[in-house]
């Protein structure tokens, strides 16, 4: 049976279709490099519960047939993981709303995910919204103390390939697993020109093709994925700086996220919007129609020194 075609008062004030939010959200996943590598957990849609989320493992012992059972050394640590609201305002032409509303929702299907990735990984990783003001999450991966500067080994003693692998050392010898990578795209060109003495390449693109768009390989032997929100400077956004970051490595399972199961999609013809250089535009005068589209997302992390920064020299400096 041919599938009905979706017409604007479908989704007038109104959840948008299974059909189409589930994609939407699985898309932001795939597109998210802090989601490829950390590890997804429950979240509750109501913005007042929280999920407790355990960020560690109980120790288990050996115990004999009648003995004490042994109790779990140290304690598991637990982080409440509550849901926060992500949204978006986009004016749409009328006519295009009115006569291709399927068009529309396959058009969001591509746009909402990487506006939802972008705007998660910044948080996740910088702790801030998209304008820089403070962030929803408490917990951030550059919250950590550990921090290695790129460039800083000569060629004869390693180069890049041995600042990474400092970097990956200094949480390993804090007891921590170094289980991935996240990197900036600017750094991806740095490995590729990095050659030992003798002009060889010590890396090589390990690129592999795969379900999740942001994941990219491998680095220094764990999982390595891509994201424009590690330096901090996104294309198109007049707010955003390049901090200098260019890779977070760590520990992925001491980070969590949660993924809500809906998502909102308010329609309006006659509200009025601020642009981005502070002008008010009528949706009834320019025949615009104005979609508000809110998703809910959370982030957990246990302890930042889990994670080490690699950082450059940020650019336009």
């Amino acid at each position: 049976m041919a599938t009905a075609p979706i017409k604007l008062s479908d989704v007038n004030a109104s959840l948008l279709p299974r059909t189409l939010a589930g994609p939407i959200f699985e898309k932001s996943v795939e597109q998210s490099a802090v989601m490829a590598l950390a590890r997804r957990a429950p979240l509750a849609i109501d913005a007042t519960t929280a999920v407790p989320i355990p960020m560690d493992v109980p120790t288990a012992d050996w115990v004999g047939q009648a003995q004490k059972k042994p109790l779990s050394s140290g304690s598991v640590g637990v982080k409440e993981m509550t849901a926060k609201k992500l949204a978006v305002l986009i004016p749409v032409a009328e006519e295009v709303v009115m006569t291709n509303a399927g068009g529309l929702w396959t058009q969001l299907q591509t746009d909402l995910p990487t506006a939802f990735a972008r705007a998660f990984d910044h948080a996740a990783i910088h702790g801030k919204t998209m304008k820089g003001a403070a962030g929803p999450f408490a917990d951030y991966m550059a919250m950590t103390s550990k921090s290695v500067a790129l460039g800083t080994a000569s060629q004869a003693t390693g180069g890049i390939w041995a600042d990474l692998v400092g970097g990956m050392e200094e949480v390993i010898d804090d007891d921590w697993d170094y289980t991935g990578t996240i990197a900036d795209h600017r750094l991806k060109p740095k490995l590729l020109l990095a050659t030992d003495t003798t002009g060889r390449p010590i890396l090589v693109d390990t690129t592999t093709p795969g379900t999740n768009m942001a994941s990219a390989g491998t680095l220094i032997g764990e999982p390595l994925a891509y994201s424009r929100s590690v330096s901090g400077k996104q294309r198109r956004q007049s707010a955003s700086t390049d901090t200098g970051l260019r890779a977070i490595g760590g520990d992925m399972s001491q980070a969590a996220f949660g993924v809500g199961m809906d998502i909102t999609v308010r329609i309006s013809k006659e509200a009025t919007y601020v642009d981005e250089d502070g002008n008010v535009v009528s949706a009834f005068q320019n025949n615009l129609v104005l979609l508000l589209a809110e998703a809910y997302y959370g982030y957990v992390q246990g302890d930042p020194d889990a994670f080490v920064k690699f950082t450059g020299t940020p650019s336009g400096s």
